[in-house]
């Protein structure tokens, strides 16, 4: 496992985390109850990381996830990720997601088509399940088949993807637990 520093930031739906090594971002924690449960389940996940000021890639990489949340269309497929680590199938998958804009969404089954193979659909799932940079890499834009939610494995499960979705604007169906947010939110 190379060396990896982190951070705690704010953004609108709470505090997240950041793990980069030399070569990118290596994992995103989506915000627990406060910042120090925040802190503390990333400690727990990678307890070599050293809590460090983040290089400009990094920052590059926050500020990019704060705009997002925040309601702005941005497109964080320039944030260099270390995948490394990452199996050769679920780097496929991952490929396939990330080239979805934001405010849009594909379905499990229509990225397996993209991987040339309809059948992979329970692949693609436990790809995307498996996603150690959720928002960066957006697995939230996939859903199930007839745009129905599918999983989802971050922290507050599939009431955190579908408000992820309503702040892009791709939030699939009618009313939403989230439609209390206010409107520069749900973009």
């Amino acid at each position: 496992m190379p060396a990896l520093d982190f951070t705690i930031f704010d953004t609108a739906i709470g505090a997240c985390g950041i793990v980069w090594s030399a070569r990118g971002v290596f994992a995103v924690q989506m915000p627990e109850a406060d910042a120090a449960t925040t802190r503390a389940r990333l400690i727990k996940r990678y307890p070599q990381a050293l809590e460090a000021l983040p290089p400009a890639p990094i920052r590059h990489a926050i500020d990019g996830v704060v705009a997002l949340l925040a309601g702005e269309a941005r497109d964080l497929a320039d944030i260099v990720i270390d995948d490394d680590d990452t199996p050769p199938f679920n780097k496929r998958v991952y490929a396939v997601a990330r080239a979805i804009p934001p405010g849009k969404t594909l379905t499990y089954g229509e990225v397996a088509e993209r991987l040339g193979d309809k059948a992979l659909s329970r692949a693609v799932g436990q790809a995307l399940g498996e996603n150690p940079v959720p928002i960066i890499m957006p697995c939230h834009r996939v859903l199930a088949a007839g745009g129905k939610s599918g999983g989802f494995s971050a922290a507050g499960g599939v009431a955190t993807k579908l408000q992820l979705l309503t702040i892009e604007g791709a939030q699939p169906g009618g009313p939403t637990l989230f439609d209390h947010l206010p409107l520069a939110a749900r973009r």
